[in-house]
């Protein structure tokens, strides 16, 4: 195709709004605008994407530095709106809100007797913590919740360290919201000093750290009071014990145990689709350079950029033509530059687009029968006569 019919508009300077270098690269090559919004370049990539994804590889043959697991495909990237918990050491990979890790009990202490203490303007596992100085280990969390299908009351408990995953309780008693203050009184709880000890008709939910946790403070129900050395099993009785709670950067990975990280990313894919926008922005933020874009030829818009110098005395257009037009009946898609544009304008802007080859008809070089051909990813280029450029091209 030629390149004033597909109106391409490349910008010699990353937009504003751009984020990372692969979304300035895209934007600059007029890929897409600043919105997002794909130009046929951009339109061009998504169609071959969309051609090779009916191959089972067709992810791993990209070259993308991915994370994922037997159900997503993600790319790492720090801008990313999903956050994920990885291990380096042996891959293991998930959604931070449905993220397994190895629960690691405070201490296997014996069982002490419980304690109620007074613990003014202490409804905060942090102002707890630290009127008692002890560590939010040693603390349980109340959450309150109730289940809209039938209207009880869910109680929960996790360890004072641990952050509850709404999703993974979802996952265990169904839908729930939060609890309303009236709900909360009627239960026998009081907010920001509660505990399951002593309540009735409530379904107790609790996280399985818990009862491997022992003699931990928490709320007596009644306002600036809490006790010591709660148990799960002695004091109260939970419904059910499920992983409840969010993997945190470091903590131990389930499967090999090493740290585990926190990683922000995009999903390119899932088992049953793949999300082709999210893939050519990979694609850009992996394969570029300082110049530009330096897409793989499987998922470039075009395999050969075209380009012609003009000349004073040939007519190196005209050339530029044939050439075009001799390897479109090849079969090898060409973008061809065929503005009237200052030679350094053409060779910023092959650059920037990324096509695996460029070809240049300049004068020089045309009075002896060659032109000069250069591949993106190469600082040399050298010269082709114009009667080899074709089995050259598909040699490359």
């Amino acid at each position: 195709m030629k390149y004033r019919d597909l109106q391409i508009q490349t910008q010699r300077e990353a937009p504003n709004n751009a984020r990372t270098e692969g979304f300035a690269f895209l934007v600059r090559a007029g890929y897409m605008t600043r919105e997002s919004i794909l130009w046929p370049l951009g339109q061009q990539v998504i169609s071959r994407l969309r051609a090779q994804s009916k191959n089972p590889s067709f992810i791993t043959d990209l070259s993308l530095p991915t994370i994922g697991n037997e159900n997503e495909t993600y790319f790492p990237i720090s801008t990313g709106p999903v956050e994920v918990i990885h291990c380096r050491a042996c891959g293991y990979t998930a959604r931070k809100e449905l993220a397994q890790f190895k629960k690691i009990a405070f201490s296997k202490e014996g069982l002490l007797p419980v304690e109620k203490v007074s613990t003014p303007q202490c409804n905060s596992i942090e102002s707890l913590a630290n009127f008692l100085n002890i560590p939010k280990e040693k603390t349980a969390k109340a959450l309150m919740y109730t289940r809209p299908s039938d209207d009880q009351f869910v109680f929960v408990v996790v360890r004072g360290d641990t952050i509850l995953s709404e999703i993974k309780l979802r996952n265990a008693v169904g839908d729930i919201r939060l609890a309303t203050a009236e709900e909360i009184m009627n239960s026998g709880a009081v907010a920001g000093y509660a505990s399951p000890v002593g309540l009735k008709d409530v379904l107790i939910v609790v996280d399985d750290l818990v009862p491997e946790s022992p003699n931990l403070v928490a709320g007596a129900n009644e306002a600036g009071y809490h006790l010591l050395n709660t148990n799960c099993g002695r004091d109260y009785k939970p419904e059910f014990f499920a992983d409840l709670v969010m993997a945190k950067q470091n903590d131990p990975c389930i499967n090999c145990s090493e740290p585990l990280f926190e990683r922000f990313v995009i999903e390119l894919a899932t088992r049953s689709e793949f999300n082709f926008d999210s893939i050519l922005l990979a694609l850009a933020e992996t394969h570029h350079d300082e110049k530009g874009l330096t897409l793989p030829k499987s998922i470039a818009p075009f395999d050969v950029y075209l380009m012609h110098l003009t000349g004073r005395e040939m007519d190196t257009r005209a050339k530029a033509e044939e050439i075009y037009s001799s390897l479109q009946r090849a079969g090898i898609s060409v973008l061809f530059d065929d503005r009237e544009e200052r030679a350094g304008v053409k060779f910023n802007d092959a650059d920037l687009i990324g096509c695996p080859l460029r070809v240049t008809v300049g004068e020089k070089n045309l009075k002896e029968g060659m032109v000069e051909l250069k591949p993106r990813k190469q600082t040399d280029n050298k010269l082709i006569e114009i009667k080899s450029l074709l089995e050259e091209i598909k040699k490359i």
